[in-house]
């Protein structure tokens, strides 16, 4: 059966119809976004079951899971570029309801740090897979409405999940029950990949794992202007979300007091993303990935500053700081799916690879990027709007010099070398 009319010829079939599919490559997605958001609320829980020392210190917790995420995603890609893409994602999944179990298992904060961080390389795969699959199947501004489509279901995790691990924590007075869960979550993905997903990798593009493939490959991801423009662009706007993320439980806890907001104020917050990244669905194949982008990267920087503006001059407060993340959030969902579009469609012949190159850069600098945002956390909000306006400013510069100063181009053009 045809994922959409609209693939492009040659284009695979992954033996689903286009709901299915999207909703499959969402609950990729989500594992990842799952393994994170849904133990921001028990961050505290965990801290004093573990006897973590300081309350920067459980930012860790998150840390070196994004770490092992970004880092294993250059062997991830080649072995979907050599054995296919459905081998790679059952076995990784897999992996990933084991490892989730260890850590909810594990005694000591030490152990919790390593399993997370064996969770994040597993995890990695869905992520490279996400590219691959879909890229294996559309391409240009259909690609980008699929990824828009996907990452709007996807963000439903974000929306529910420290609800969700509040309700576990709150039923079984447990964090260890989160990781059951997530456990639970990576085998039925696994499952049910294994069941109805169809191999999506030609049998022409398979390459072997070689480091020569993988060097060539990185050769033409960052010596191609478009491809390693864009990555670094979605590594800077990867770096806002991660600082958010590190910060966001004790900017509710140390400096408003009120923790028992938490859920509801993040549930709104990204809910905006899934809007934005609805909103980008409709309106994409209509005014290009470049138009929409580059506007939205002009509306993250104007709400950063804005934010700046009030933090600095302590007036504000818990929904004051609610709307303007939700209206920043709002602008970066808009970027995300759109720049890595556009990373990805001068290497469509070598995605698995060049999607693992792409998010191991990715991932590792906008984890690094959000650490040290997050570990500069002095009680105020300050830092954290420090970090999204510079972010916005060296997206915006980085963006001009990969289109040659040729902003808000009408048409999906790739740039030459």
């Amino acid at each position: 059966m045809s994922v959409s009319p609209n693939r492009a010829p040659g284009a695979s079939d992954p033996g689903l119809s286009f709901r299915p599919f999207v909703v499959l490559m969402a609950c990729l997605m989500a594992m990842n976004a799952l393994a994170i958001d849904i133990m921001l609320a028990a961050l505290p829980a965990m801290a004093k079951s573990l006897h973590i020392p300081t309350e920067n210190q459980r930012q860790w917790i998150i840390a070196v899971y994004v770490i092992g995420f970004g880092a294993a995603q250059l062997f991830w890609g080649p072995l979907a570029d050599r054995f296919g893409r459905k081998p790679v994602l059952v076995a990784s999944t897999a992996l990933f309801g084991v490892l989730s179990l260890v850590a909810g298992l594990s005694a000591t904060f030490p152990l919790l740090l390593v399993a997370r961080f064996l969770q994040g390389i597993a995890a990695a795969a869905s992520r490279v897979l996400v590219v691959s699959i879909v890229r294996d199947c559309y391409e240009g501004r259909q690609m980008a409405r699929v990824m828009s489509l996907t990452f709007m279901c996807f963000l439903a995790v974000p929306i529910l999940a420290p609800s969700i691990g509040q309700i576990i924590l709150l039923g079984t007075g447990s964090w260890r029950w989160i990781f059951l869960l997530l456990g639970a979550f990576g085998g039925m993905v696994a499952i049910v990949a294994g069941m109805k997903l169809k191999e999506t990798l030609h049998s022409e593009f398979r390459r072997p794992v070689s480091v020569a493939g993988i060097t060539s490959a990185a050769g033409r991801v960052f010596g191609n202007r478009t491809a390693a423009g864009y990555t670094l662009c979605s590594a800077f706007s990867f770096g806002s979300m991660m600082g958010f993320i590190n910060s966001v439980g004790q900017i509710f806890t140390d400096i408003f007091h009120a923790p028992q907001l938490f859920p509801l104020i993040f549930a709104c917050i990204a809910g905006t993303m899934g809007l934005s990244s609805f909103v980008n669905s409709r309106i994409v194949g209509r005014f290009g990935t470049r138009r929409v982008s580059q506007t939205a990267m002009f509306g993250f920087t104007a709400m950063s500053l804005i934010h700046l503006a009030i933090s600095l001059s302590g007036r504000e407060t818990i929904w004051i700081l609610g709307i303007i993340q939700a209206g920043t959030m709002f602008f970066f969902g808009m970027m995300g799916s759109n720049f890595g579009s556009m990373a990805m469609e001068t290497v469509g012949d070598i995605a698995g690879t060049a999607s693992s190159i792409q998010g191991f850069f990715q991932t590792l600098t906008g984890a690094l990027i959000g650490l040290a945002i997050g570990q500069s956390f002095n009680g105020t909000t300050v830092p954290l709007a420090i970090g999204f306006s510079v972010i916005g400013f060296a997206v915006i510069i980085c963006v001009t010099i990969t289109e040659r100063g040729k902003l808000f181009r009408p048409h999906h053009m790739p740039v030459a070398s």
